[in-house]
């Protein structure tokens, strides 16, 4: 049936898998609204374009589907770039479509309504690619290449554009089912290669990032009898009480000696990006002579980190891995003992920082299933050091990569919507006041969230760096309102932890029908 572009935009994305958009209409994106009711596809209005993509970066890391965003064109995608760029770091799945003005008025400088020269060229930073509809028959293409990206390359941001005047125009849908583009799998003779420099290692070492998932990875570390090093991104692969378990940075100088004893080191799905390997930026990461790389991105396997030698495997990592188990001959070393000194690092942290591990192990136990889900703030900042997931994508953050604030409550109200939650969103006084309107879009979505927010007063960690470097605290210590008058005036439950103690707490907000917020002080967070 011949209809127009926009009608029939959601049918194509149900088609394709999704259930759930999220986006600010506006009058150049009213003509995709037309066929959601239709499609299934639920609608989510956040209060902020940046709101939806950090939303949309949650759901997808929750749902293990690309989040997907409806924005107008030039100030909705300058405020949601933002969003994009962390998700770019991260590689989280991402369709972003926008609008752009009409074909007739592109490149004129006009000023016409959210007319953005070279839109395309400018988001291009932080998506995996940016294309522009030029007419109809453009449009399924350019959706089979977006989710292309989603399912046989490094999962990023993907960018379409559709001029205003295109959605109005029609289309007859292609009548054939959409394909799904099938991963690339790595060559017989670079499997070869990996397996003997496996099969003689006697000390080695996997390095686990946001790409290492499933079970046949966990084979795979069990089979070699190798620790297994996992990122920020890769926490919870292995459960805590996994013997071959260091949940705890590679920045760390116990987990650094450790992976430097190694002889081969394995690195699935992982950057080796500064924000877990080099953290203090000293230079202190050492790898041992063979490098092993499982990665979906050519380029990351093309090449080596600190020089070393690589053994590149184009493929996902836990395909790679079933590929791996099958030539290997399983053995029985000392890799608990080697795990066990990585995981010596928990004796070196401060009683501050024991403290926040004490407050995420407690949410972790007590509300079993939540996904933990951080801004760039305190408590996130030590997660990241050493905090033990309980499964895959039960903690995640901003405070790596492109390193964002406002992230927390946005991310975590995607990630509830995707699984039905609940989610804890950790975020503190500066953080929260990037996003509080996104405070009603939980209540409108009835996301189970609860979030915990951290007030220090101002920006605290960035307070502490000026502190440690002898410079005059300037611009830190903020004014900051009544948070918890604010979150219960847009229907949230306010729960203070000073009041019921922290258990109490989580327990109380484990019960509510509401989103939840408890209210940590200072001096209780020490307290714990």
């Amino acid at each position: 049936m011949t209809r127009k572009l926009g009608t029939i935009l959601p049918a194509l994305l149900a088609a394709r898998g999704v259930e759930m958009v999220f986006g600010i209409p506006g009058v150049h994106t009213v003509e995709m609204y037309r066929g959601l009711p239709e499609s299934g596809i639920r609608h989510i209005t956040p209060r902020h374009e940046q709101g939806a993509g950090f939303m949309a970066d949650g759901y997808a890391r929750a749902a293990g589907k690309p989040g997907v965003c409806f924005i107008i064109s030039g100030p909705g995608m300058t405020n949601i770039m933002t969003a994009m760029g962390q998700a770019y770091g991260d590689s989280i799945p991402m369709l972003v479509i926008s609008t752009v003005i009409n074909r007739d008025r592109m490149g004129k400088g006009e000023g016409w309504l959210h007319e953005m020269q070279r839109q395309s060229d400018t988001v291009s930073g932080v998506a995996a690619f940016s294309r522009t509809v030029l007419s109809p028959d453009e449009l399924e293409p350019a959706l089979d290449a977006a989710f292309a990206v989603f399912t046989s390359a490094r999962p990023r941001p993907v960018h379409i554009e559709i001029p205003v005047d295109v959605l109005e125009m029609e289309l007859t849908p292609r009548a054939a089912a959409p394909q799904v583009a099938p991963a690339p799998e790595p060559s017989a003779a670079s499997l070869d290669a990996a397996l003997v420099a496996l099969e003689g290692a006697h000390r080695p070492v996997i390095l686990a990032g946001g790409g290492a998932q499933g079970a046949d990875v966990v084979a795979l570390a069990e089979a070699l009898d190798a620790p297994v090093v996992m990122t920020t991104n890769g926490r919870g692969l292995l459960p805590p009480d996994h013997p071959l378990a260091v949940p705890f940075s590679p920045s760390l100088p116990e987990v650094r000696a450790m992976i430097a004893g190694a002889d081969v080191a394995l690195a699935l799905g992982t950057e080796f990006g500064s924000t877990d390997y080099d953290f203090n930026e000293d230079g202190g990461f050492v790898l041992p002579g063979t490098l092993i790389r499982v990665d979906l991105d050519p380029g990351q396997v093309a090449h080596g980190a600190n020089d070393r030698t690589v053994i590149g495997l184009l493929g996902e990592a836990g395909a790679t891995a079933a590929r791996l188990i099958r030539g290997l001959t399983p053995r029985k070393g000392d890799g608990a003992a080697r795990a066990a000194q990585g995981c010596a690092a928990l004796d070196a942290f401060t009683a501050a920082m024991q403290s926040d591990f004490r407050l995420l192990g407690q949410i972790r136990d007590r509300l079993p299933g939540a996904r933990i889900v951080g801004d760039s703030t305190q408590i996130v900042y030590t997660g990241n050091s050493g905090f033990a997931a309980a499964q895959p994508g039960g903690y995640f953050n901003s405070a790596t990569g492109f390193g964002t604030l406002g992230y927390g409550l946005p991310a975590a109200i995607g990630a509830a919507l995707a699984d039905g939650g609940p989610a804890v969103a950790i975020t503190g006084d500066g953080g929260l006041q990037f996003c509080l309107g996104e405070l009603t879009s939980a209540v409108e979505a009835q996301a189970r969230v609860i979030m915990l927010l951290h007030d220090n007063q101002g920006y605290g960690e960035i307070r502490s760096y000026m502190e440690g470097r002898d410079i005059p605290t300037i611009g830190v210590d903020i004014l900051t309102p009544d948070l918890c008058a604010i979150v219960a005036a847009c229907g949230w439950q306010v729960i203070r932890a000073a009041e019921t103690g922290f258990a109490q707490a989580l327990e109380q907000a484990a019960e509510a029908e509401t989103p939840v917020m408890i209210y940590l002080d200072e001096v209780t967070r020490r307290s714990l």
